[in-house]
Formats: structure tokens, sequence, C-alpha cells
């Protein structure tokens, strides 16, 4: 049957998303709405950022999985009616960007938060581009308007700014985009922790006039379309994330955009290989608040879980088995960063009680992470032992790796690497484009540490607040362990994000590190007296008792070549009395790198060994007379 053109909207509903960069308060905000139509039961004990609930991101302070929950709003705008409002909260960060594709691909407008005193930032002007190109409308809400260094007006003329070079740049591609509808955005002014809003601009560094969040509920519900959907339309549901739950297996989370889909219905499953198959719907799942509660049946533009399709995929489509009708696949960008990930090789290996430790189970999680993390790929190697797996950025990777070691597993991970591609017989890699907030005082440092990292400053700009900001084009290539560096230079204070820019030819030697490594020449435990003794060599990374092996780095030379040390050296007793005491108070404690410090430390031979207990750092020949033959081979090549 051919589909009729008309098209109705459901009145009572909104699907918005929430971007932003990282820490401009995205969870805070969603919070606040939560709290305000009373999501929360009364005796519920609520903690704060609800949404960010992993483990590892509440230790991080970011959003990794984009996740929806669902507001009833039933304020003075919403004229006696109950409007159900889905909020999905996306990741801030541009490593996730594959959360944000899927995240964008189930509403019909976004929320863009900016803070008050930095401005839209990298990861701003990745969401908003992918919001634009969607051709959803955006509604701007200027956040933490209280900070003492707040400066809203020019924040919302630096957002405009940034509105009007991204459309004039999507208009180049899709000349139909209509440029007014664009840039006609309403700015809210906002504190998400004191959950105020105002239309009204205040003054820098105070609160916003509104008691509460109604000037932003209103602006959603008037400024962001109702799902549109044909009512003879036949079913079409779009799968945009998967869950799992004790009791039903595997839950598929589905944007519905035409139809009606009931529990217990037969409906058709359209494959990514291009199959159907027939799959009965055995519980419908509806989101309240933060909990998910049975369902009878769900319409057009709703967001819900449905359980009994165990193979099911993002991408794929639920639609009639009479007239099916799949829609188009969710497309992400490609992967820039690789690592090898395999089994733990070294000679300790297997001795934490209870791991995860064959190459079956190592291969079988990471299969299962393809299912629901629709930006990775894993590809085979040339041992069957270690798989090469692609991301968009080396904190995605380093977080599969803490995921996989918080899981029980043991593995070793390579030094990431870029994704190369080549076009007209050359060699290209992937660029980003880096912008870094720092004191005026660290300009000199920041600027000698990226040319050594081949970046390119493109613009540079002083607010006179005592902070510059520069922005710079730089191969990916040179960004893997700048954080740690930068950081160091910076003493904490300077801030730096980036997104990817395309790809340009590949721009030659870079200089990761210029010290070498300390590497333990035999097996053994570490001794305090060997320790005093070549603490003058360089840093350590391992601590008196530590277990070491033939290979692994124990520390950090001070100079820029390899040392084999003798780590493990014993004090020889004798029976005469020794007139001075050994003074251990005087061994400078170690140095404990975490897993992204060990990636970043890690050099081309090098590896890093991770277990549910230790992280290491390795050389990947461990031999130390194979590792010159090694060396010298490839100096030759």
């Amino acid at each position: 049957m051919p589909m009729t053109t008309s098209t109705a909207r459901r009145a009572d509903l909104r699907n918005v998303a929430i971007v932003a960069h990282v820490d401009h308060g995205k969870t805070t905000i969603v919070d606040a709405m939560l709290q305000q139509t009373n999501a929360f039961s009364a005796h519920g004990e609520v903690e704060e950022r609800v949404m960010d609930s992993g483990d590892l991101e509440r230790e991080k302070g970011i959003t990794i999985l984009a996740k929806n929950t669902t507001v009833f709003y039933d304020g003075p705008s919403a004229d006696g009616e109950t409007i159900t409002i889905n909020v999905i909260d996306t990741p801030g960060h541009a490593d996730f960007g594959g959360e944000v594709e899927r995240g964008l691909s189930m509403v019909d407008g976004v929320v863009l938060l900016v803070d008050a005193s930095e401005g839209p930032l990298p990861q701003t002007r990745f969401v908003l581009r992918k919001a634009l190109e969607a051709k959803l409308p955006v509604i701007l809400v200027v956040n933490k308007v209280d900070r003492p260094d707040a400066r809203i007006e020019e924040v919302v003329g630096e957002s405009m700014d940034l509105l009007l070079g991204l459309a004039s740049d999507i208009a180049e591609d899709e000349p139909d985009l209509d440029l007014d509808a664009v840039l006609d955005v309403p700015v809210v002014y906002a504190s998400g922790r004191a959950g105020r809003a105002s239309l009204e601009q205040p003054e820098n560094g105070a609160l916003p006039e509104g008691e509460d969040l109604e000037p932003l509920f209103r602006t959603i519900i008037e400024r962001i379309p109702a799902p549109s959907y044909d009512p003879e339309g036949v079913l079409q549901a779009h799968v945009t994330n998967l869950d799992a739950s004790p009791f039903l297996g595997r839950l598929a989370l589905l944007r519905i955009f035409n139809g009606t889909l009931k529990k217990g219905q037969t409906v058709a499953w359209a494959r990514a290989d291009g199959q159907l198959k027939n799959v009965r719907i055995s519980e419908l799942l509806a989101t309240k608040g933060l909990e998910r509660v049975p369902a009878e049946s769900a319409g057009p533009g709703e967001i819900v879980a449905v359980a009994g399709i165990e193979d099911i995929t993002i991408g794929e489509t639920l639609t009639d088995p009479e007239d099916p009708r799949p829609l188009p696949r969710i497309t992400v960008d490609d992967p820039a960063i690789s690592m090898t990930i395999g089994i733990n090789t070294s000679p300790l290996a297997g001795r934490v009680k209870g791991a995860k430790v064959t190459a079956r189970q190592v291969k079988d999680r990471l299969d299962k992470e393809l299912i629901g993390n629709v930006s990775i790929k894993v590809l085979p190697t040339e041992r069957p032992d270690a798989w090469e797996v692609q991301g968009r950025g080396e904190l995605a990777l380093a977080i599969l790796v803490e995921q996989m070691r918080r899981e029980g597993f043991e593995l070793t991970a390579g030094k990431p690497q870029v994704v190369t591609r080549t076009v007209d017989g050359k060699v290209h890699e992937p660029y980003e484009h880096m912008t870094i907030d720092v004191p005026e005082e660290y300009l000199g440092a920041v600027t000698q540490l990226m040319a050594a990292r081949k970046g390119r400053m493109e613009g540079m700009s002083n607010h006179g607040t005592g902070w510059v900001r520069m922005e710079f084009r730089v191969p990916s290539r040179g960004l893997i362990g700048f954080r740690t560096r930068f950081l160091t230079e910076t003493r904490g204070a300077g801030i730096a994000s980036s997104y990817a820019d395309g790809y340009e030819p590949w721009a030659g030697e870079i200089e990761y590190r210029t010290n070498g490594s300390l590497v333990a020449d035999r097996a053994g435990a570490v001794t305090p007296f060997a320790m005093i003794n070549l603490q003058e060599r360089g840093t350590f990374f391992v601590e008196p008792t530590s277990e070491v092996y033939e290979g692994m780095i124990v520390g950090e030379n001070a100079r820029a070549d390899d040392m084999d040390v003798n780590i493990t050296k014993e004090k020889k007793l004798t029976n005469m009395r020794s007139s001075t005491a050994d003074s251990f108070e005087n061994l400078t404690p170690p140095k404990k790198l975490t897993l992204e410090e060990s990636l970043e430390f890690a050099r081309e031979d090098e590896c890093v060994e991770v277990t549910p207990e230790a992280i290491r750092i390795r050389k990947v020949i461990l031999d130390a007379n194979e590792r010159l033959k090694a060396n010298r081979a490839r100096a030759r090549a």
C-alpha cells in the first residue's frame, strides 16, 4: 500500500536531546528537571548526577553512554494537560561521538548547553554541526550564569557566531537549508545547580530571576516540534540503543516513527544483512522517570524498550510483516585511533584467581562490545590471540580496556596508533582542531609543546581576564600522550579539547617522549637497597617488594636511551657493623601511573599489561638480547 502524504502530530509528546561540551552541566540540569516534575518517589534516595549511572562515569565525572529519561510536565505551559518530555542525555566528549549521533536519531530538537564563562568549545561545535545536518531546531541555554567569572553577553555572541559559521558551511552542501530558521534561536539563561531559569539576561554572576525551570520547559514545548507521523503508515520503529535486564535478557530501545507497537504483537525484524524475520514482542517497557515500567502499547513518537529479540542490534528496524518498510541505518564517523588488544603474555599471567585469560574469552567480550557500541571496529591481526580495535579516540579505547579489567580480564594493550588512509597514492592521517585555554604565563610552554607535535596555530584571543585561548590544527597522532605533558606544563591549570577535522598528508616524525625507560634485566622482588642506588637515574613506577620480570619497565630514565637495571639487587650481609645505616627515608616515593597514563607513556616497542589487580608497562620483546637484535634490524631497515 502506498504511503499517504498526510501527517499528524502528537501534541502531548516532545523528544529532545541535551548536548554540550564536557562539564558544562548537562547531567546536573537533567537532575533539576526530574526533581521539579516530581519524577522521584517521596521516599526515594536522590543522589547527584543520577543519569551518570556507571562506576566509570561517576569516577571521571563525564557521561560515556547516551541515556534517556522521561519527564511528565503538567506546569503552567501545559494548559491543564500532561506533556511527556523524553530527554536524551548525551556525552560531551568527542571520543564518544557515536553515542551523540545515535542520540540525535531519536529526537526532534536539541537543547544546546553552553557554560557562561567558557563559552562554546570544540565539542559544542561537533554536536551542533550534527544537529544542524539533521535539520533539528536548537534552543540555546547559557548555564552557570551565577559563576563569578561569567561573561554572558559575549558567550551568547560567540554561540550565535558559531551557529552562523556552521550554517553557512552546511548550506554549501545543502542549498535547501533555511538559514533564517537556523538562526532564530531562543536563549534561556539558567543555573542547573540552583534549578532556576529565565528568559531575561541576568547580571554576570547573578542567579536567573525565575524561581524554577518553568521558562526552559515553556521554551521546549513551544520551540521543539511535536513528533510527526503518518496516521495511515505501517509500523516503523528504529533500534537506537541496547540494554540488558537480568530477567528479560537483551532489551532494544526503539523510537517509533509510525504505527503502534503492542505487547505480544508479531512484527517483521529487518536485519542489518537485509533479511526479514518475524518475531514476537514478549515484553514492552515504557520509561517513567528513571525506571522502566511495563506497558500494553506505544504509539508514534514514543521511545520504548522491547524484549524477546535476542540478536537485535543498533540501526535495525521493526516493521509490519504484511508491508515491511525498513528505515535507513544509523551512520557514524569512521574511527581515527587504533590499538592492539590481546591476551596477557607476560610471565605473571594467570596469577589473579578467577581472571579471564584465554583468547576465546577476550574475543567474545570484544564481539559483545561491538553489539552496543556503534563507533568501534574489531579487526583480526597476524596473531590469533590479538585483535586491532579501532575507535574515535584514545580515551574511548582506554575506557573499554578499563571496563574489561574491572570485569576480570587479563590483557596486553599496545600503544594507540592512528588509522591512515591512502588518497591519490599518498598516505593521509586524521587531523584535529584543538582549542586550548591557559593562563597567560604558560603561553610559551604550550606553543612549544604543540609545535613539537606538528600543531599549526590558527588563531589566538585574549579576553582580558589573564587567560588566553589558542586554536590549533594538529595531527591526531600528535595528541597521543599529549594531555599528561600539557597538564604538567600548565601546572594543571590549562583546559584542552579537540574534535576531528578531516585528513591531511602524513606530517612526518613526531617525538613523543624525550626520556628512555628503566628496564628490569631479571625476575625477582624489588629491593629498597637497589632503588636507593638507582634513584638518581630516573623516576620509578614500582615500589619495594613488587614482583618484576625481565623486560618489565620499572621507571623512566633521566636520559633519552633505555637502560637495563638490576632492581632486585640485595645488600651483601657481613658480620662487620656498618657505620652508616641504610637511609630508607631518602627513598623517593614511586610514581603510580593510571591506565591512560601508561598507554600514553608506552613507546612503539612497548605495551601495557593489564590485570584486575595491576597495570604494568613492559617491552614487547622481553629478552634483552632479542631486543638488541630487533633494534639493529630496525635501524638497518
